[in-house]
């Protein structure tokens, strides 16, 4: 198999011979006894549903370490998307970051990784590149599989107004700490 393009989601990711058969579903848990999503989670899902037939772009919120507002500035910019570059087991899309909290879009290039681990490894990156002991983050993350191009759009415009009704910003596109690493496309 060729390697990916780092810039195009419309790579085939490299597959475990186990998930090579159209479809598969990472480990997953909905936090409750039995596995029921109707019941409400106490931790996020773990694990993404994987469908070989579509693309498959998730959305991810991170939150900060008992939500300390300390993500939006140019330094953890700069640190997160080193850190993003170097994690090269999921691609990162479109991203918006807030004083707290992290939105993003990503999606997988090597399956031998899970999300989980992905996130494990540019968390790691990220805080071994500077001397800020009030950097950390939440041990779990939320994420979404999104299932068609509205639903991408509709989490984009979600995360770009973020700055907005905090105050932050007047108006979408004016907040400096957003950006686009890899285009994602369906």
């Amino acid at each position: 198999m060729n390697s990916p393009k780092p810039n195009d989601l419309n790579v085939r990711a490299t597959l475990p011979r186990s998930l090579q058969n159209g479809r598969a579903t990472l480990p997953r848990s909905h936090g409750s006894p039995g596995g029921s999503p109707y019941l409400t989670r106490r931790q996020p899902a773990q694990g993404v549903h994987l469908d070989f037939n579509q693309p498959t772009i998730i959305f991810v919120t991170v939150c900060t370490k008992d939500r300390a507002r300390w993500l939006a500035c140019d330094e953890a910019q700069r640190l997160l998307v080193d850190a993003w570059h170097q994690a090269e087991a999921w691609l990162v899309g479109n991203y918006v970051l807030m004083p707290d909290h992290l939105h993003l879009f990503a999606a997988p290039r090597d399956l031998h990784f899970t999300i989980e681990q992905w996130m494990t490894f540019w968390k790691s990156r990220f805080s071994k590149s500077h001397n800020h002991a009030e950097w950390g983050w939440q041990a779990h993350a939320f994420h979404h599989r999104l299932r068609r191009d509205e639903s991408y759009s509709q989490k984009w415009l979600y995360a770009q107004e973020n700055p907005v009704r905090a105050g932050l910003a007047a108006e979408i596109g004016q907040w400096p700490y957003q950006g686009m690493i890899h285009q994602l496309r369906w």
